[in-house]
């Protein structure tokens, strides 16, 4: 080829315009994936394993010192009593000592004390929950004059845990199918699963019981303790 034509073609292929050549294909955007957002909830019965409760005796006497030593000599009587019946150290503690003045309102003038009160309350933790009745029988038959409540609870919440878990991704799904058909879609796989943790409702049981009388043990019925866990799941829409 005649050097001079090269020169002028390769000239002329130089000077076509950017927008005139063959267009570089560019990679597909993906639009991000249609989702559902749903939460679910599982419940499971357990049968509690563990008692707490409290017991205590009130003694009056016009000196200090008096009602104190009432009082030491009936608390220490219940924490007998309630070791006599297999309640360990461990078990019992003291959760409240308290002296109070008794005063007289009188007319024009500062009150007068007449005498003091004298509190003490021991919080017993049982692993036996049906041990409670009996417990709480000797504990009044040993001078005690005041219980405060009985609570059961479940010491290890993950004995239901796993069968709670599998219910509420089911509800969570469930919730999820119900959503996709009503807008004509399907659902897909689980994209995230947020565990929402577990809800234990307080099982209490209260009482107020002043100067009881002995009698057979203390009807106290645990019942069941509901455990409630949650999750939130972001399922794909198809």
């Amino acid at each position: 080829m005649n050097p001079s034509r090269f020169a002028v073609l390769a000239a002329t292929l130089l000077a076509i315009p950017a927008s005139a050549q063959a267009p570089t294909a560019l990679p597909p955007v993906s639009a991000p994936a249609d989702t559902v957002s749903v939460n679910g909830t599982g419940r499971v019965e357990l049968t509690p394993d563990r008692a707490v409760f409290t017991v205590g005796v009130q003694t009056m006497a016009p000196s200090v010192a008096a009602a104190a030593q009432e009082n030491n000599g009936r608390a220490s009587a219940i924490i007998a009593a309630l070791k006599r019946l297999g309640a360990t150290d461990r078990q019992i503690r003291t959760s409240q000592v308290s002296i109070y003045p008794q005063q007289e309102q009188q007319a024009g003038r500062a009150p007068k004390i007449v005498g003091y009160q004298v509190s003490n309350s021991i919080t017993v933790t049982h692993e036996d929950p049906a041990a409670v009745g009996k417990l709480l029988q000797a504990a009044v038959d040993a001078g005690a004059n005041s219980v405060s409540g009985v609570g059961f609870a479940v010491s290890d919440p993950a004995r239901g845990r796993d069968g709670a878990l599998q219910a509420a991704f089911a509800d969570a799904r469930a919730k999820a199918d119900v959503l996709a058909r009503a807008a004509g879609r399907t659902v897909g796989r689980a994209l995230t699963i947020v565990e929402g943790g577990a809800v234990r409702p307080p099982v209490p049981m209260q009482y107020e019981m002043k100067a009881m009388s002995r009698s057979a043990d203390m009807p106290v019925e645990p019942g069941a303790e509901e455990l409630s866990f949650t999750v939130s799941v972001v399922f794909e829409l198809r």
